[in-house]
């Protein structure tokens, strides 16, 4: 039996888990989101927990079973207390402002570079190097976070770019390096 899959989900109050057939939608204080659960799972609210099951020990079931476990959890912690991702912009006049939801940076092109939030999505600045990525689809959050980065990864020599907070970047010794 997995040993994430087999974990009851507990419901804070003010969050609704309903299942229909393989649908489970979760309403919280922060909004609404929906899954559609693979063949073989079959999931089960009672007494303010959720219980994911698979019926039986075929590799692919296994497989599924922690990973709607794992899932449905997520959804349930996004819609009561959200998710959020840090990035900093380390280099001389690498900065980032804010143009109402969106945001333009300045990361050593010739040109600003413009970066639209999606829908569901909450960006904002902190000084002109600090971007905060919030909101309750996990899987959404981090998607944002690593276009943003992608935008100028950090260099391996200089350590320049954009970069997840707290992330240590290996550095390289250049041609002079001994």
């Amino acid at each position: 039996m997995s040993r994430i899959g087999r974990l009851p989900i507990s419901v804070p109050a003010g969050v609704e888990v309903a299942v229909d057939g393989s649908v489970v939608k979760v309403k919280g204080p922060k909004g609404e989101l929906t899954h559609t659960v693979a063949a073989p799972i079959t999931v089960v609210v009672e007494d303010g927990t959720v219980q994911v099951a698979r019926p039986n020990d075929e590799r692919e079931s296994r497989a599924l079973h922690g990973l709607t476990r794992t899932l449905i959890a997520n959804m349930v912690q996004g819609v009561s207390e959200g998710y959020s991702k840090q990035l900093e912009i380390v280099g001389t006049g690498y900065r980032v402002q804010a143009k109402g939801a969106n945001l333009e940076f300045a990361l050593g092109y010739s040109h600003p570079v413009p970066f639209e939030a999606p829908d569901g999505i909450t960006l904002s600045v902190e000084g002109s190097n600090k971007v905060t990525v919030a909101g309750i689809d996990k899987q959404q959050v981090g998607q944002v976070a690593a276009k943003i980065r992608k935008l100028r990864l950090p260099d391996p020599y200089k350590g320049k770019g954009v970069r997840y907070a707290g992330e240590q970047i290996r550095r390289k010794a250049g041609k002079a390096g001994k």
